[in-house]
C-alpha cells in the first residue's frame, strides 16, 4: 500500500487520506466492513477505491470491482491497472517468489474460452483484482478468497446484487464492502435507505478539480 501512494503522480487531497484512513481501521476489525463512499466526480473515489483493493490484495486475499455497465468496467480496468502497474505479490511457484499484481475483466462481452481461464484463476487465487458487471454475479463465479467488494454507481444495483457478490468467496466467509456513488444523498435519506453502512464523503477536490454546482458542493459538506 505505502509503494502504491509513492507511485501517485499527485499528492492525496486531505479527504482521501481520511476516507482511506477510515477503510484501512474498518479491515482490520473483526467484522465485514460496510460503507457507502460519496462524492462529486472527479473527487477521486476511484483511486480510495482502488487503495482498498491494494490491502486486501497486500493481505492475501482478492479483490473485486464491479460497475452497471460494459463501458464503465472497461474504464475502471483501463484506470485499476495503471494504478496498480509496478505493484508485485509474493509467488513461492516464480523464480522471483513474485509477480506482477494481476488484473482481469469479466463481462457479457467475454468470451467463453477467456470466461473459463478466468474463472480458473478466481478459483486458484492467481487473479487478485476482478472488475466486471453484473457478470461478477453470475453462476460459477467463486472466489477462493474474496477480501475486497468494491460497487460502483450503487444507486443501480439492488442490495441483494451488493450481497451476492460479498458472499462470493468459497469458504463461506464475507467480504468487506465499500458501495460508492456520485448522487448526493441527505443524510436521513442515507440513514434510510443505506442503514446498513457507515458513510464517507469526499468534500474535497483534488487540486484544478471544480465541482458541477456549488450546490451540489454544498449538499456534500453537509454530510461530512
Amino acid at each position: 500500500v505505502d509503494r502504491f501512494v509513492a507511485a501517485l503522480p499527485f499528492p492525496l487531497t486531505g479527504a482521501q487520506r481520511r476516507v482511506i484512513d477510515e477503510i484501512a481501521a474498518d479491515l482490520a476489525r473483526p467484522l465485514p466492513m460496510h460503507r457507502l463512499l460519496q462524492g462529486d466526480v472527479g473527487a477521486g473515489k476511484t483511486l480510495v477505491a482502488v487503495a482498498m483493493l491494494v490491502m486486501a490484495v497486500q493481505g492475501g486475499h482478492q479483490g473485486a470491482l464491479m460497475a452497471p455497465t460494459e463501458v464503465l468496467a472497461e474504464q475502471h480496468l483501463a484506470g485499476v491497472r495503471r494504478l496498480v502497474e509496478g505493484l508485485s505479490v509474493a509467488d513461492p511457484t516464480s523464480l522471483l517468489a513474485e509477480r506482477p499484481v494481476r488484473v482481469e475483466l469479466l463481462s457479457n462481452r467475454t468470451g467463453a474460452a477467456d470466461r473459463r481461464r478466468i474463472l480458473a484463476g478466481l478459483a486458484d487465487g492467481s487473479i487478485d483484482l476482478l472488475v466486471g458487471t453484473h457478470a461478477l454475479i453470475q453462476d460459477g463465479v467463486a472466489f477462493a478468497r474474496l477480501g475486497a467488494v468494491v460497487v460502483d454507481e450503487q444507486h443501480r444495483f439492488g442490495v441483494e446484487q451488493r450481497a451476492a457478490l460479498r458472499d462470493r468467496r468459497t469458504d463461506g466467509f464475507s467480504a468487506d464492502v465499500l458501495v460508492m456513488t456520485a448522487t448526493p444523498i441527505p443524510r436521513t435519506a442515507a440513514m434510510t435507505v443505506y442503514g446498513d453502512l457507515d458513510v464517507s464523503v469526499l468534500h474535497e477536490l483534488p487540486p484544478g478539480r471544480t465541482p458541477r454546482s456549488e450546490e451540489h458542493t454544498s449538499e456534500l459538506q453537509s454530510l461530512a
